[in-house]
């Protein structure tokens, strides 16, 4: 048996790739050093977290950004308006706050569009003006008459009226000897709903105060009538505001 020389210095040995047989027949294999691919394993769950988690992402974005409040410019009230009395530009101001979804507001770029408009309801400082506040028409409106009540001191409340409350004008009956308080049935026959208007607590030279108040125009002439006896009072149902 022949030997092989052995492999000098230096030089590169190649064993002999195992070829596999088959049936006394050679096999064919890939070429030395080449691996083979391993097969790709596509993983579906994976891919549909993946998607979902971006997804969600994307609505807690939108969410996040509706719901952050941003500064801006609003007229305030600065200081009290009676129902029914014009704004001045002393009464209001702008202020930089921030407005929660679903608050209206008047833009503070419109604040010289305030002054001269009508309270339609008292207004308080320290609040923010509401478009539903303002009325560009003077009280009485349409359906409404005002009447002056002359008031005795004492049939006030002692925490006082003030323009806006809510109260029911009642005939009441007379002292002995005064006007009026005979057996003839009062021109008031029912309590009537009005809204003050006004209050002039300085008292006249008969000891009256006069009080302003908003009746149905209905309602005007028999609350006049019964006013002229001196025979009237108020009573509060609900406090302005």
């Amino acid at each position: 048996m022949s030997q092989q020389p052995a492999p000098g210095i230096g030089t590169a040995y190649f064993p002999d790739a195992d070829v596999p047989r088959s049936n006394g027949h050679v096999t064919q294999v890939g070429s030395p050093g080449q691996l083979r691919r391993l097969p790709r394993r596509r993983r579906p769950a994976m891919v549909a977290l993946a998607v979902a988690m971006a997804g969600a992402g994307v609505l807690v974005s939108a969410a996040v950004y509706q719901k952050t409040d941003h500064q801006v410019s609003v007229v305030m009230v600065t200081a009290q308006v009676p129902a029914g009395a014009v704004i001045t530009a002393g009464d209001v101001a702008t202020a930089e706050v921030t407005v929660p979804a679903g608050v209206h507001v008047i833009p503070g770029r419109q604040l010289s569009q305030v002054a001269g408009q009508v309270a339609g309801a008292t207004l308080e400082p320290g609040t923010l003006l509401a478009p539903g506040d303002l009325t560009s028409q003077q009280p009485p409106a349409h359906g409404q008459d005002l009447v002056a009540l002359p008031l005795k001191p004492e049939s006030l409340p002692a925490s006082g009226l003030q323009p806006g409350d809510h109260v029911l004008i009642v005939a009441t009956p007379g002292d002995q000897g005064q006007s009026g308080s005979s057996s003839q049935a009062p021109a008031l026959q029912a309590p009537v709903a009005g809204v003050i208007e006004a209050v002039r607590l300085a008292t006249d030279q008969d000891g009256f105060d006069v009080v302003d108040v908003l009746v149905a125009s209905t309602a005007a002439l028999p609350v006049a009538n019964q006013a002229s006896t001196g025979q009237v009072a108020l009573i509060v149902t609900r406090r302005a505001g």
